[in-house]
């Protein structure tokens, strides 16, 4: 299906210490993550390219992997698969060299009208990923990220880039917003004015600026380093106790919706929490004794 991406993709056509990591738990080596549910994906890839990670990859080419209602079925429910899956402990969302995600499917978007789009929830899926999945998740952006792209790579946990990615939301150029948390997620990562300036101009931002910005924990010159540093960095995660890793992630997520006393009240709370479980006696004990820990995820 032929998509309509957004004003700034036309011509296109014409021109990417000391705490080391533990041993892992028992995983499978790296193999092609097989399930019968992947024989039925039609717009994306899925695999296991390293022992503990799961990987995840938008596969629409001819749309610039625009996101439609159908790819984000499939994507939630491949991120659902993979955070059931005992063996997967971290995540990797890309997309091409090319585009990570050029937007919305524009032609599905045009005939809506509110009474539907308000009624059917409209979108509301997009955002699925940030609450039904506990595990980590790295966003390998190289190309465009524009709108719909953008809302997506700022869900996950941590955005790798590079430098020459292209990042925007241009919603006002087609006479609407964004609409799957744009406003609120790059507001919180770049600050009120610059957030204002980028989502009331259209204007695209680089990965060097993401990088600088924020936006992006790291940029990288090529789509090869990229997704070698965003899978190398999964498999370190990956190499930490699950217990500890999701408590972690979701203390710093903590710190996006409430306030600093509060913020540090319930990270310590989870701190102590931890104390309860056998991972936090095992790495204590392995650091002492200068060997690595061995998690059992309890």
């Amino acid at each position: 299906m032929r998509s309509v991406a957004f004003n700034s993709l036309r011509g296109l056509s014409r021109a990417g210490s000391r705490f080391q990591p533990a041993t892992l738990p028992r995983v499978a080596a790296a193999r092609a993550y097989s399930t019968p549910a992947e024989n039925q994906y039609e717009f994306i890839q899925v695999s296991e390219p390293r022992p503990g990670v799961g990987q995840v990859t938008l596969n629409r080419p001819k749309a610039l992997n625009a996101l439609s209602t159908p790819l984000i079925t499939e994507l939630n429910s491949a991120l659902l698969s993979f955070q059931q899956s005992p063996t997967i402990r971290a995540i990797v969302l890309t997309g091409s060299e090319r585009a990570f995600a050029a937007g919305a499917d524009i032609k599905e978007m045009a005939p809506l009208t509110f009474s539907k789009a308000y009624l059917d929830s409209f979108i509301e899926s997009w955002s699925n990923l940030t609450f039904t999945v506990k595990k980590p998740i790295i966003g390998a952006v190289s190309g465009h990220a524009l709108g719909g792209g953008c809302e997506l790579a700022l869900m996950t946990d941590i955005i790798y880039c590079t430098k020459t990615a292209n990042f925007g939301q241009p919603e006002i150029k087609l006479g609407t917003i964004p609409g799957a948390g744009g406003s609120q997620r790059l507001t919180r990562a770049v600050g009120k004015s610059k957030a204002m300036e980028l989502i009331l101009t259209g204007k695209s931002f680089s990965g060097e600026e993401a990088e600088r910005w924020g936006v992006a924990a790291r940029a990288f010159g090529s789509y090869e380093e990229l997704m070698e540093q965003a899978l190398k960095t999964a498999e370190t995660i990956a190499g930490y106790s699950r217990v500890a890793v999701q408590a972690a992630k979701e203390v710093v997520n903590k710190s996006q919706e409430v306030g600093l006393r509060d913020g540090v009240e319930y990270e310590r709370r989870m701190f102590h929490a931890l104390f309860g479980s056998q991972d936090q006696k095992i790495g204590m004990k392995a650091f002492a004794e200068k060997g690595k820990a061995k998690w059992v995820d309890e």
